[in-house]
């Protein structure tokens, strides 16, 4: 009896502990408290949320708008993804200081460098806005006027509900717009730069082994808050002073097992789970593959470049980067939905909605919604895709086209604001443009231009496309455009907005390569975006309603909101996975394997000789596992795109790993998260602080930070 009764228990354990999910931290209270719980966490949800006291929340700002970190000491130190603060390294570096090559390490304060820009975000607390922002919203009939009117409400709830002075006022939307949130938020802006280690750690395996399980990557590096003698947020000063968190994670050293519980709190980005089929479908079919072509060819031709020329590669680096991350992200998810056959998935979903709604007698409100879906994604197709290849070619991989863009879009300020708007925008332009063309080479970009120009005018629906394009010689076009315009250098680029209104636009519009720009920006804008956006509009309005649907056709179901941007947990465990036939993946990867992936003086590969001499002298000290060096794990936690640089947290609230990837095979979750093969990767904490200590010897930061050891606490 006894036997079966531990059955009973691991079933019900088994059944009722589910994974996945992005959850709102201030709502954990009940079922998601439950799950954890059986899952193995030992804290409570009061420890993760705490409006009117200090919890977890407190230790987990989000890092520049797009990325989290964690607090680590009381002095403000806080920790995140090497890529996420790879701008601030690249910044900082030059040739005689590449500190992408070397590393960088403060060995005390006065060394931390300051950077321009680069702000931390902290949760003060979460309310409830729904019923404030839809106020007045149900009794319009068109779906711009409700978007208008809700809008309206939340930039008036926006100005007017309570904050300190230093605070602001966040309201976001979720469950497509079946509820809003107020985020009453603090924001500092004076961040240091404080540590990193080499691109060989921080960045190894690089693009090869980015999105791929086993992964051996130290992807971290290290800044510290400052705040004015209040502990407000302040701009820069000399005068400020390292912030007092309200909380700070201590860092445990006991290590990770296989089946342990483990949380990511952060900011994730942007999911849709919720898109009917046809819009799945035409991601996997049709969108996806017509990006990954093109950023296939941008990405080839920059890796040209990048290895024969280390000033060209600290100029691309960044950039590199940014573009083959979410291509090779569309790749892995592609296969995923094709893998997960997620798209049968969906139309067997929406064969038991389409019986509920019968069975409900819902006919009337949710009965054509899927036939109205179908007939939206299909009539949005050409068009979007067209949005694609502009968005694309001119507004991101090409980057003569993307900054005469801006001259577009400045000329379209004096159309529409008038000639003091055009002014104001024309003298910032001017200045903001250094940046840019500081890491600019025309003959890269000219290549690059050569190679998509020829793919827009292939591939890109050619009803859209404007008529010059009927004849077009790519091949003179290139050389004509980058002999003679003056898009090509900060310098040239200037002297285009020197003058008066009048001159600048005759100017401007002399310009051989912003002649194509406006040719292809007014194509597009008149061919392409009012249908897009028309078709959008009524999906937005379908989507809404679909989702309402569901949390009332579906009541018992597990439904988390979409990420946006926002705070939430995620939870799971340590776990292998298999992704393919004989293939099993092992949760956890050593020192042992960077050694086995070195390749001496490689872009990717190369390991620095200092750590080469702590692997073959094992000297691992404290961080080390029955004499090797953990360095990545992963879980079954549900992530994406914000979450880089989250916290992966214990069952008893210590910092135990820094999340910075998934695993290919599981980039759909964006999509359609499963269990079976969605994984987040992990740097393992210990692997963190033996670097920052054996490693680098900056024992001055290992010194400001709590370390425990729970599991011997717990023997």
């Amino acid at each position: 009896m006894k036997y079966i009764k531990l059955l009973l228990l691991f079933f019900i354990v088994q059944t009722q502990a589910q994974q996945g999910g992005m959850w709102i931290p201030s709502l954990l209270k009940g079922m998601n408290e439950t799950e954890m719980k059986l899952l193995g966490m030992k804290i409570s949800a009061n420890d993760i949320y705490n409006a009117n006291g200090s919890s977890l929340k407190d230790a987990v700002p989000q890092f520049n708008g797009g990325c989290t970190s964690e607090v680590i000491s009381n002095k403000g130190l806080i920790l995140t993804n090497h890529h996420c603060g790879f701008d601030a390294i690249q910044n900082h570096s030059s040739v005689e200081h590449d500190y992408l090559k070397d590393g960088f390490w403060a060995y005390k304060m006065e060394d931390e460098l300051p950077n321009k820009d680069l702000e931390v975000t902290f949760i003060i607390k979460i309310e409830d806005v729904t019923t404030g922002v839809l106020e007045g919203v149900a009794t319009l009939s068109n779906e711009a006027d409700k978007q208008k009117k809700i809008q309206q409400n939340i930039s008036d709830l926006t100005k007017n509900l309570p904050k300190e002075t230093w605070q602001e006022n966040r309201i976001k939307t979720f469950y497509d717009g079946n509820q809003y949130l107020l985020f009453v938020i603090e924001s500092y802006k004076d961040i240091r730069f404080v540590g990193a280690p080499p691109s060989s750690i921080g960045k190894f395996g690089s693009d090869t082994d980015n999105w791929v399980w086993p992964r051996h990557t130290g992807d971290f590096s290290l800044f510290r808050i400052y705040a004015d003698k209040n502990n407000h947020p302040a701009p820069y000063s000399i005068d400020n002073v390292p912030y007092k968190p309200k909380k700070f994670l201590p860092i445990s050293i006991s290590g990770i097992e296989e089946n342990d519980f483990t949380m990511v709190i952060g900011f994730p980005g942007r999911t849709q789970e919720y898109l009917p089929s046809f819009a799945v479908n035409q991601i996997m079919n049709d969108l996806n593959p017509a990006k990954i072509e093109i950023r296939d060819n941008a990405l080839k031709i920059q890796d040209g470049f990048m290895r024969k020329n280390q000033t060209i590669k600290i100029q691309y680096a960044s950039k590199y980067a940014g573009i083959a991350n979410y291509w090779k992200k569309w790749i892995g998810e592609t296969k995923g939905l094709k893998k997960s056959d997620a798209v049968a998935i969906k139309q067997k979903f929406e064969s038991d909605f389409q019986k509920k709604v019968v069975k409900l007698g819902k006919q009337n409100e949710y009965g054509n919604l899927l036939s109205e879906f179908e007939k939206n994604y299909n009539d949005i197709k050409d068009y979007a895709l067209a949005r694609d290849y502009f968005s694309e070619i001119v507004l991101r991989n090409t980057e003569l086209l993307s900054s005469g863009y801006k001259l577009y879009q400045l000329e379209q300020i004096l159309n529409t604001k008038g000639e003091q708007a055009f002014l104001d925008k024309k003298n910032s332009l001017s200045k903001g443009m250094e940046d840019f063309y500081k890491d600019y080479n025309s003959t890269v970009d000219k290549n690059i231009f050569e190679s998509l120009m020829n793919l827009y005018v292939t591939k890109s629906p050619k009803q859209f496309l404007p008529s010059m394009f009927n004849t077009i010689d790519i091949l003179n076009l290139t050389d004509d455009i980058y002999s003679n315009s003056k898009l090509t250098t900060y310098e040239s680029f200037k002297t285009l907005l020197d003058g008066d209104t009048k001159v600048v636009i005759e100017k401007i519009n002399n310009d051989k390569g912003y002649q194509l720009i406006k040719a292809m920006a007014d194509a597009y804008n008149k061919n392409v975006l009012p249908k897009y956006d028309e078709i959008t509009l009524k999906n937005i309005s379908l989507q809404r309603t679909y989702m309402k649907a569901i949390l009332e056709l579906f009541p018992n179901n597990r439904i988390f909101p979409d990420a946006n941007s926002t705070l939430r947990i995620t939870y799971g465990k340590v776990k292998g996975y298999k992704p393919n036939d004989a293939v099993y993946y092992e949760p956890v990867t050593y020192l042992d394997g960077v050694i086995e992936k070195y390749i001496p003086g490689d872009y990717e590969f190369d390991v620095p000789k200092k750590l080469i001499d702590l692997y073959n002298a094992k000297d691992y000290g404290v961080y080390g596992y029955k004499n090797k060096m953990p360095v990545c794990f992963i879980g079954t936690n549900h992530t994406t795109g914000g979450n880089s640089g989250s916290p992966a947290i214990d069952a008893y609230g210590n910092l135990i790993g820094l999340n910075f990837d998934r695993v290919w095979e599981g980039t759909m979750s964006d999509i359609n998260y499963s269990p079976d093969i969605c994984r987040n990767i992990m740097v393992d904490a210990r692997y963190v602080l033996f670097i920052i200590d054996k490693y680098a010897g900056a024992k001055n930061l290992i010194s400001e930070m709590v370390l425990v050891s729970p599991k011997l606490k717990k023997k």
